[in-house]
Protein backbone atom coordinates (compact mmCIF):
# COMPACT_ATOMS: atom_id res chain seq x y z
CA UNK A 1 0.00 0.00 0.00
CA UNK A 2 2.40 2.57 0.02
CA UNK A 3 4.01 4.76 -3.02
CA UNK A 4 5.34 1.58 -4.49
CA UNK A 5 2.06 0.42 -5.56
CA UNK A 6 3.23 -0.19 -9.59
CA UNK A 7 6.11 -2.21 -8.28
CA UNK A 8 4.55 -4.08 -5.69
CA UNK A 9 1.47 -5.45 -8.06
CA UNK A 10 4.68 -6.44 -10.18
CA UNK A 11 6.12 -8.35 -7.99
CA UNK A 12 3.25 -10.21 -6.62
CA UNK A 13 2.27 -11.34 -10.26
CA UNK A 14 5.61 -12.70 -10.47
CA UNK A 15 6.15 -14.49 -7.30
CA UNK A 16 2.88 -15.55 -6.89
CA UNK A 17 2.87 -18.29 -8.69
CA UNK A 18 5.96 -19.76 -7.92
CA UNK A 19 4.93 -19.49 -4.71
CA UNK A 20 1.08 -20.97 -4.75
CA UNK A 21 3.62 -24.30 -6.35
CA UNK A 22 5.18 -24.68 -3.10
CA UNK A 23 1.82 -24.75 -1.92
CA UNK A 24 1.71 -21.38 0.10
CA UNK A 25 -0.41 -18.02 -0.56
CA UNK A 26 1.56 -15.00 -1.38
CA UNK A 27 0.22 -12.93 1.64
CA UNK A 28 1.69 -9.95 0.26
CA UNK A 29 5.13 -7.91 0.26
CA UNK A 30 7.19 -5.11 1.30
CA UNK A 31 10.12 -3.11 -0.29
CA UNK A 32 11.85 -0.75 1.61
CA UNK A 33 14.76 1.15 -0.36
CA UNK A 34 17.84 2.23 1.07
CA UNK A 35 21.60 3.15 -0.30
CA UNK A 36 22.89 0.89 2.40
CA UNK A 37 20.83 -2.11 2.21
CA UNK A 38 17.41 -2.66 0.47
CA UNK A 39 15.01 -5.26 2.00
CA UNK A 40 12.62 -6.98 -0.03
CA UNK A 41 10.09 -8.80 2.81
CA UNK A 42 7.55 -11.18 1.68
CA UNK A 43 5.18 -13.10 3.91
CA UNK A 44 3.57 -16.39 3.00
CA UNK A 45 0.31 -18.02 4.72
CA UNK A 46 -0.67 -21.52 4.83
CA UNK A 47 -4.42 -22.64 6.37
CA UNK A 48 -2.04 -25.32 8.94
CA UNK A 49 0.49 -22.44 9.55
CA UNK A 50 4.01 -21.64 8.21
CA UNK A 51 6.97 -23.63 8.86
CA UNK A 52 10.55 -22.48 9.21
CA UNK A 53 11.07 -24.92 6.14
CA UNK A 54 8.19 -23.19 4.13
CA UNK A 55 9.84 -20.26 4.45
CA UNK A 56 13.42 -21.43 2.93
CA UNK A 57 11.84 -23.46 0.09
CA UNK A 58 10.30 -20.16 -0.78
CA UNK A 59 13.26 -18.39 -0.01
CA UNK A 60 15.51 -20.27 -2.34
CA UNK A 61 12.63 -20.71 -5.39
CA UNK A 62 12.07 -16.52 -4.86
CA UNK A 63 15.69 -16.03 -4.50
CA UNK A 64 16.14 -17.69 -8.04
CA UNK A 65 13.30 -16.47 -9.62
CA UNK A 66 14.07 -13.05 -9.02
CA UNK A 67 17.77 -13.30 -9.99
CA UNK A 68 16.60 -14.38 -13.65
CA UNK A 69 13.81 -11.78 -13.63
CA UNK A 70 15.49 -8.88 -12.27
CA UNK A 71 13.01 -7.12 -11.18
CA UNK A 72 14.73 -5.00 -8.39
CA UNK A 73 17.83 -3.37 -9.13
CA UNK A 74 20.32 -2.60 -7.17
CA UNK A 75 21.31 -4.92 -3.93
CA UNK A 76 18.61 -5.85 -1.64
CA UNK A 77 18.12 -8.33 1.45
CA UNK A 78 15.30 -11.21 0.96
CA UNK A 79 13.32 -12.16 3.67
CA UNK A 80 10.52 -14.61 3.92
CA UNK A 81 7.62 -14.95 6.96
CA UNK A 82 4.61 -15.61 8.16
CA UNK A 83 2.26 -12.57 8.43
CA UNK A 84 2.15 -13.52 11.86
CA UNK A 85 -0.68 -12.63 14.50
CA UNK A 86 -0.19 -8.78 14.08
CA UNK A 87 -0.40 -9.80 10.20
CA UNK A 88 -0.25 -6.62 7.86
CA UNK A 89 -3.79 -6.17 5.74
CA UNK A 90 -2.40 -5.39 1.83
CA UNK A 91 -5.67 -6.12 -0.26
CA UNK A 92 -9.50 -5.05 0.21
CA UNK A 93 -9.91 -9.22 -0.07
CA UNK A 94 -7.77 -9.24 3.50
CA UNK A 95 -9.98 -7.01 5.50
CA UNK A 96 -12.95 -9.07 4.14
CA UNK A 97 -11.20 -12.17 5.26
CA UNK A 98 -10.44 -10.08 8.78
CA UNK A 99 -13.83 -8.87 9.40
CA UNK A 100 -14.45 -8.42 13.23
CA UNK A 101 -11.06 -8.16 13.83
CA UNK A 102 -9.30 -5.42 16.09
CA UNK A 103 -7.11 -3.38 13.15
CA UNK A 104 -4.28 -0.48 13.47
CA UNK A 105 -4.84 1.76 10.18
CA UNK A 106 -2.03 4.38 9.48
CA UNK A 107 -3.69 6.57 6.55
CA UNK A 108 -1.51 8.54 3.80
CA UNK A 109 -2.85 11.93 4.60
CA UNK A 110 -5.89 13.12 7.49
CA UNK A 111 -9.15 12.25 7.46
CA UNK A 112 -11.54 13.29 10.02
CA UNK A 113 -8.56 15.09 11.37
CA UNK A 114 -6.44 11.81 12.05
CA UNK A 115 -3.64 10.07 10.38
CA UNK A 116 -4.04 6.52 12.85
CA UNK A 117 -6.80 4.72 13.76
CA UNK A 118 -7.09 1.78 16.02
CA UNK A 119 -10.76 -0.35 16.23
CA UNK A 120 -12.69 -3.09 15.27
CA UNK A 121 -12.85 -3.90 11.30
CA UNK A 122 -16.41 -3.66 10.71
CA UNK A 123 -16.35 -4.16 7.10
CA UNK A 124 -15.75 -3.27 3.59
CA UNK A 125 -18.03 -1.32 1.10
CA UNK A 126 -17.15 -0.84 -2.38
CA UNK A 127 -13.24 0.45 -2.30
CA UNK A 128 -13.56 1.78 1.48
CA UNK A 129 -12.89 0.32 4.91
CA UNK A 130 -15.06 0.81 7.71
CA UNK A 131 -13.61 0.58 11.33
CA UNK A 132 -15.39 1.84 14.55
CA UNK A 133 -13.03 3.28 17.33
CA UNK A 134 -15.06 3.70 20.50
CA UNK A 135 -18.65 4.16 19.24
CA UNK A 136 -17.85 6.21 16.15
CA UNK A 137 -17.90 3.93 12.54
CA UNK A 138 -14.87 5.76 10.65
CA UNK A 139 -15.91 4.89 6.56
CA UNK A 140 -11.94 5.09 4.93
CA UNK A 141 -10.73 5.26 1.75
CA UNK A 142 -9.04 2.12 0.90
CA UNK A 143 -6.15 4.39 -1.35
CA UNK A 144 -6.21 6.21 1.80
CA UNK A 145 -4.57 3.47 3.70
CA UNK A 146 -0.45 3.07 4.01
CA UNK A 147 -0.61 0.48 6.06
CA UNK A 148 -2.53 -2.18 8.32
CA UNK A 149 -1.94 -4.75 10.88
CA UNK A 150 -4.43 -6.78 12.74
CA UNK A 151 -3.86 -6.29 16.41
CA UNK A 152 -3.67 -9.65 18.21
CA UNK A 153 -6.07 -9.90 21.21
CA UNK A 154 -5.27 -12.29 23.77
CA UNK A 155 -8.58 -12.84 26.23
Amino acid sequence: MSGMQPKRRELMALLSPAVEALGCELWGLQYSANPKQSVLRIYIDKPDGVSIDDCERVSRQVSALLDVEDPVSGKYQLEVSSPGLDRPLFALAHFQRFVGSVVQLRLRQPFEGRRNYSGQLVGVEDEDVVIRVDDQEYVVPYEWIDRAQVVPQFD
